[in-house]
Order: structure tokens, then sequence, then C-alpha cells
């Protein structure tokens, strides 16, 4: 099976215990690769600043604002984050129709680092997302390594009222506002009919395809995606299970819920393998505005063996230095062309204490197994015919 990646989570009141907006997120990514959790201030910026992305510079802005970013240490943008203004992004890898480009652009990653940047609602977050992905295009590696693995994006965006589905198709897109309930994502198309805005051609580019016929009801899942794909059939899976989870906590969906949404195992959601959990947020947002957002990342991958660690927006944070990787600067393989012909040593130092948790965790494990196969052969083995140990 090719691979799939991330689930994507926003709840709303009433569906949450409170009057607070909770989004979470998994971040799916190849199993060796190091998910750091960052922390940029707020930044004013002259007129002719540019800003480089992780394949491409483009024009700066004259602010951005402060973000707390969890990303592949390898590139400049984000799987996930949140702002200063309580905005949260998160983006899924999404396949149709539409062939994924190859070409260095933007990557899905880079679009959520810019939205959080420029933006302060939820709603101009889509708005900043789609006029970069009109003028500049998405598409580039998504993996630290010599290979075509490229991808559209969808986006789910909060903020303090409210939260939008973003999904694209190259340049074309949809957006559906999500006024209260929970919504989840999981790389496929989700919007249907109810589109709140679009891209002006997206319509008629797929008429010229010959996708929709131009007159009946137009449903942007249907017509921008495959119908049947081993990749669908994977996340489509996911999406069932986690809509399932949201719903048997509806109504009182907390900050613990959504992580163990997150901790989840048999749904898939959090995932093993060559890609697998490499990273987690949930982000409590109160609606009053009074009241701080808490933010909350495990920066280590498998969030059932992960703490999830409260980050707080306030005046003069400290940089976040156990969770960030090393930098390699102009040398950094990404940045020399032919990229990926190394790769270096991205572990921070809360990666490496993990590490060695994990393999006493691990070493455990297999005795405790070890112990519980011999107790058992040797109850099979009694010859009164009592059972020494039994299976629960």
């Amino acid at each position: 099976m090719q691979p799939s990646s991330c689930d994507t989570f926003v709840a709303l009141p009433p569906s949450t215990e409170g009057q607070r907006i909770v989004f979470g997120k998994n971040s799916d990514r190849p199993c060796e690769e190091v998910q750091e959790v960052v922390y940029f201030p707020s930044k004013y910026h002259g007129a002719e600043e540019k800003v480089e992305c992780t394949y491409m510079e483009i024009d700066q802005v004259a602010h951005t604002n402060a973000v707390v970013l969890s990303r592949p240490a390898w590139l400049w943008g984000a799987e996930m984050g949140a702002n200063e203004h309580q905005v949260c992004i998160g983006n899924e890898a999404v396949w149709g129709r539409e062939s994924a480009n190859g070409d260095e652009a933007l990557l899905g990653m880079d679009l959520v680092r810019l939205g959080l940047e420029r933006a302060d609602t939820a709603e101009k977050a889509v708005g900043v997302i789609t006029e970069l992905l009109e003028k500049y295009g998405q598409g580039g590696s998504c993996m630290e390594d010599q290979c075509d693995f490229t991808y559209h994006n969808s986006f789910l965006i909060s903020d303090r009222k409210e939260a939008w589905l973003l999904e694209t198709s190259g340049k074309y897109w949809a957006a559906e506002r999500v006024e209260g309930g929970y919504r989840n994502i999981s790389n496929q198309y989700g919007i249907t009919t109810k589109i709140d805005k679009e891209h002006p051609e997206m319509r008629e580019y797929a008429r010229s395809k010959g996708w929709w016929d131009g007159k009946s009801q137009f449903n942007f899942a249907t017509v921008y995606s495959f119908m049947t794909t081993a990749r669908i059939e994977a996340s489509g899976s996911r999406y069932c299970e986690g809509k399932k989870l949201l719903e048997k906590s509806n109504g009182h969906i907390t900050a613990e819920t959504m992580m163990d949404i997150l901790r989840d195992r048999d749904s898939g959601i959090n995932m093993e393998g060559t890609f697998m959990s490499t990273g987690s947020m949930v982000s409590v947002i109160p609606t009053n505005p009074a009241l701080p957002g808490v933010h909350y990342f495990t920066a280590t991958p498998d969030p059932e063996r992960s703490v999830f660690k409260p980050f707080v927006f306030v005046d003069y944070c400290i940089q976040l230095k156990e969770t960030t990787s090393p930098s390699y600067g102009p040398s950094d393989p990404v940045k020399k062309k032919p990229r990926f012909q190394s790769k270096p040593d991205r572990k921070h130092e809360l990666f490496v204490k993990h590490e060695v948790v994990a393999a006493i965790i691990d070493t455990h494990k297999r005795k405790e197994d070890h112990r519980q196969y011999e107790a058992a052969r040797k109850g099979e083995d009694d010859t009164d015919g009592e059972d020494s140990f039994k299976w629960y």
C-alpha cells in the first residue's frame, strides 16, 4: 500500500465541554524522520524583504505573527501549529484526478506556516493560503529523500469562533466553514456540496476535464477525487473511525478526549510502520478572548509513549531549545542541489531521551511477553490439568 498519512480533528461548541474549541492532529511521516517543535516571535520586516521557504523564495509581508510549530526538522514550514491569535492549522496529503506537481514550489507545509504567520483569524488564513497557492503553486518532494513523493493538500483551520476546511487540487480549491459540532479529515477530499468559498475557475476546469457535466449538483469530493485507490480505502477507514470516536464523546470533548483519540491504535489513527505518528498536537482555545489558549505538543513519535507538553503564548517567550533540532545552515543537504545527497543527524535533545526511554519500554515488554508465553506453555503441559496461567 502506498503511504497514507495524518489525521486532523476539530471540535467546537456544543460538542466540546464548555465554551472552548479543541483542535488535534497526528503527523504521520516516515518513521526515521525527526519532528521538532519550534517557536518564532512576531516580527516586522522591510519593504523589499524576501522569505526563503523550503524550496523557493517569496515576497515577505510587513509583519509576521508569533508562531509555535511542529515540523519535520529538515524543512521550513510545518505539519501543524498555532499563532499568537489562537489560529491553529494542520494539513493533510490528498490525491485526486489531478496529478500532483513534482516541480519545486511551495509545500503544503510551507503554506501552513505562512497562514499562521500572516493571518489573525481562520477565515483570513484561508485567504492567505489560497492567494499564495494561486501565485506560487504547490509542489516538490515532501520527504527528505531522492524520491518523488508529492501530493495536493487539505487544511483544517480553527480560531476562537469557527473552523474552516480548505481543500486543494493544484491551484484550484474549495473551502467550507464549520461553525459548530466537530470535523475530521484523513487524506481524502471531504467537501461535498456545501462550498462557502472557491477558486473562480474551479468548476469550469472540472467541466473542461470531463469530470463534471456542468448540469448536476456540484460535489467537490466526487468531482476531484479518485473513487477507488488503496490510499482512499485506508484513509476512509481512519476517517470513519475518527468520526466515531468524536461522536462517542460528543457534548463533552476535552483535551484529554483528543489525546486519547490521537493515541488510538485500533483505528489506525496512531499509525505504526514505515509511516508512523512522528508528532502530535492538541490545542484548547477558549471562545472568551480574555482567556489564553493552551497548545500541547509531543515533539516525539508515538503519542501513546509520549507526553503532551503545554505551550502558552506570553510576552517574552523563550526558545524551545530541548525540542529544536541542530541547524546546518547553507551546508544543509536540503539547500544544496542536487538535494538530499545525505541525511545529517537532526535529533534534538528530547528526541534522544525519548529513544532511550522507548528502548527500556521495548525491553521490558519483550521480557513480559516471554514470561507470559512461558507461563502459558507451562500451563498447557501441567499434568494435573490445572491452568497455571490464564489469558485475559
